[in-house]
C-alpha cells in the first residue's frame, strides 16, 4: 500500500486541502509571534486539522443548562407537608472531570506550559528519511507501518529547561497509538508530567482544538506553545506560537524561545506580558 493510500484511511481528504488556507482571525493577532506555514501533507495522520478561517474566537456555548424545579406536590386535605415519599428528588450531575491530575509537589508554585508535539518539537513522516531520530511503528488496519521521526534542532535542551521551569503538558491531536511511543523515546527526563491526545481534544468546527479551560489550572498561569492557531482558537490570550517545522536543520526556533518562556515562568498572571508582545 502506497503513503497516499494510507494518509487517506486516517485522515479526511478535506484536510489535505485546507494545508494551504491562512487563519484569517486568529493569526493576526499573533502576527508579531508567529508567521504561519503550511502543513505537511502527512500531518493529517497525525494532527487532522482543517480550514481556520471557519472559525471564531468565541468557544462553544457550555453545556450545562440551568436546572428548573418542578412544581411542589400539592398539600393534604389536613394542611400539613408532604411525606418524604412524596417529594422528588433530583439527581445532581457530578462537574466535568478535569484533564489534569493534582499538581505534583515538585510543581507547586509553577505555572502551567501546554507543548504541542508534530511540527513543533518533531516532523514525522512515512516516507523514509535517511538521518531520522527515531523509527516508530504504527498499526493501521492490521498492518504495521514505519513513522520516521526528526527531531527540532535544540528540542533537549528546550525541554530540559521548560522541566525546570513549569508543570509541563504534552498536548497533541496525534493519535496515542503513534504519539506516545513517540513521546517516550523524546522525552527521556520525564518532563511531561501528562500526555493529552486527540480523545482530549474538542472537536469544533472540523478541528481537534485545545480546550484549555477544561485542563483545571488556573488559566492566568497556563502557556500553550503550538504552531498551529487551530489548536488554541479558544484561547489565543494564552499563545505562544511557534514556526512549523520540517526538516530545517539550522533553525533555532527553540533555543529562541527559552528567554521569553523564562521571563512568562516569574509571571503570576501571563496575559498581560503576552498581550505586550503582541502588540509590539
Amino acid at each position: 500500500m502506497d503513503n497516499t493510500s494510507i494518509i487517506t484511511q486516517v485522515a479526511n481528504p478535506k484536510e489535505e486541502e485546507s494545508n494551504s488556507s491562512s487563519p484569517d482571525k486568529v493569526s493576526q493577532s499573533n502576527s508579531s509571534l508567529k508567521k504561519h506555514r503550511s502543513r505537511s501533507i502527512f500531518s493529517p495522520f497525525f494532527c487532522c486539522f482543517r480550514n481556520y478561517n471557519e472559525y471564531r474566537l468565541e468557544p462553544p456555548s457550555p453545556n450545562n443548562k440551568t436546572l428548573s424545579l418542578p412544581p411542589p406536590p400539592p398539600p393534604q386535605e389536613n394542611g400539613s407537608p408532604p411525606k418524604c415519599d412524596q417529594v422528588q428528588v433530583l439527581p445532581i450531575s457530578s462537574p466535568a472531570k478535569f484533564l489534569l491530575p493534582e499538581v505534583n509537589i515538585a510543581d507547586y508554585g509553577k505555572s502551567c506550559v501546554v507543548i504541542d508535539l508534530d511540527e513543533t518539537l518533531v516532523h514525522s513522516s512515512f516516507k523514509p528519511i535517511s538521518n531520522a531520530d527515531f523509527i516508530v511503528p504504527v498499526e493501521i488496519d492490521g498492518t504495521v507501518h514505519q513513522v520516521y521521526v526528526l527531531k527540532r534542532p535544540h528540542v533537549d535542551e528546550f525541554l530540559q529547561k521548560m522541566g525546570e521551569l513549569f508543570e509541563c503538558v504534552l498536548f497533541t491531536a496525534s493519535l496515542a497509538k503513534y504519539a506516545d511511543p513517540v513521546a517516550d523515546l523524546l522525552d527521556q527526563w520525564g518532563v511531561f508530567r501528562t500526555r493529552l491526545f486527540r480523545e482530549s481534544c474538542v472537536f469544533h468546527r472540523g478541528n481537534y482544538v485545545k480546550d484549555l479551560s477544561r485542563l483545571g489550572r488556573e488559566l492566568g498561569r497556563v502557556i500553550i506553545v503550538d504552531n498551529s492557531p487551530a489548536s488554541y482558537i479558544f484561547h489565543p490570550e494564552n499563545a505562544v506560537p511557534v514556526q512549523s517545522w520540517f526538516d530545517d536543520m539550522t533553525d533555532t526556533e527553540l533555543l529562541d524561545l527559552i528567554p521569553l518562556l523564562e521571563g512568562l515562568s516569574k509571571e503570576e498572571d501571563v496575559y498581560s506580558q503576552l498581550q505586550s508582545l503582541r502588540n509590539r
